[in-house]
């Protein structure tokens, strides 16, 4: 199937060389990694910058950005090519972890969680109940991808979120406008991120000014980091 899918789409034989390229089952280095999750604007990159800023740490964003530049062409694919080059690109930023992490802290904006957290409220319909049991295997961290250390979940709520999103006016993916659209997808979506296991997302309340919530996200770090 995927060279089929190469054969349409050009771009997908791009990502499948340089997922081939990783090599399998990464190591982490020795500097812990830290991992910000949540919807558009809760304020992760404002938080991803200051944290890196503040631990002199690597900052890494997923997908990562040799492939990122595609995102738009997979975004308007069917959703199993789309879920599959979102995956990929997990993969492919863990060979990028592997090495930043033994070099300097790493901080990373989305990673398996946001893939997962998507995959699944877009699978379902209707509400929360409607998800797959708190226990599924859906919720689990695969077994061969790099872990992070620590994964925050920034939520803010709803009216703040839209709030946030006018203000900055940006053009929305089209996730993005489904969320602002569709309250119970946006729901299901928190949801899936809330059941996710090993790791687990720790939540963080990112209403509070970015001072109040950089501190409480430091706090975080220290304790359940080592450096």
């Amino acid at each position: 199937r995927s060279l089929q899918c190469a054969e349409r789409i050009p771009e997908a034989e791009a990502v499948l060389d340089l997922l081939e390229k990783c090599p399998e089952h990464q190591k982490k280095g020795s500097f812990p990694v830290i991992v910000f999750e949540g919807l558009d604007a809760t304020g992760k990159t404002t938080v991803t910058q200051a944290v890196k800023d503040t631990l002199n740490g690597i900052l890494l964003r997923s997908p990562p950005p040799c492939i990122s530049q595609w995102r738009t062409v997979f975004d308007d694919e069917r959703t199993p090519i789309k879920r599959a080059f979102y995956a990929a690109g997990n993969y492919i930023l863990a060979s990028e972890i592997a090495k930043a992490s033994t070099q300097a802290p790493v901080i990373i904006d989305r990673y398996w969680h946001s893939t997962a957290a998507y995959a699944i409220a877009t699978e379902t319909s209707g509400e929360v109940q409607d998800l797959p049991p708190a226990q599924d295997e859906v919720y689990q961290w695969p077994e061969d991808l790099l872990k992070p250390d620590l994964v925050l979940l920034l939520t803010v709520d709803p009216e703040e979120r839209v709030r946030r999103l006018q203000h900055r006016g940006l053009e929305k993916t089209k996730e993005e406008a489904e969320l602002e659209a569709n309250s119970l997808f946006r729901q299901r979506v928190e949801e899936s991120y809330r059941r996710m296991v090993n790791p687990a997302c720790q939540e963080v309340d990112a209403s509070p000014s970015k001072e109040e919530v950089l501190k409480t996200v430091l706090q975080l770090i220290k304790k359940h980091c080592v450096f």
